[in-house]
């Protein structure tokens, strides 16, 4: 995720982060920075994270899709909330991993979207 501003307190299991699909991140990344004033960070040619005034995301290329959007929450305890996860009938579709912002697991919920936690 991008880097943590001092001023944003850190809520465990708090929706946090979301993640859009783009055809064309140079055009998304134009649209939301003129219309909405967010920042970004290039993480490659494939990936881009904004910073907005309550929400944080990113855009990774792809073909967008109705219902595509990654909601991401940010946990104190990723092994903590992954057991809690499982135990409540989710099902782990990716690991936890390491990216450059921490890591973090993706699931599905009993009706089968996809959601994904990240710690530091």
């Amino acid at each position: 995720m991008t880097k943590t501003d001092p001023q944003r307190k850190l809520k465990h299991e708090q929706v946090q982060y979301i993640e859009f699909l783009s055809g064309d991140i140079v055009h998304a990344k134009n649209f939301y920075t003129k219309s909405f004033g967010w920042k970004f960070t290039d993480y490659g040619p494939e990936y881009t994270a904004f910073e907005g005034d309550y929400v944080d995301g990113g855009f990774t290329s792809g073909t967008p899709v109705n219902g595509s959007i990654l909601i991401v929450l940010y946990s104190g305890d990723i092994e903590t909330t992954k057991a809690r996860v499982i135990s409540a009938g989710g099902t782990i579709v990716k690991d936890i991993f390491n990216f450059p912002g921490g890591k973090r697991f993706h699931f599905t919920d009993p009706d089968g979207y996809e959601l994904a936690v990240w710690s530091e």
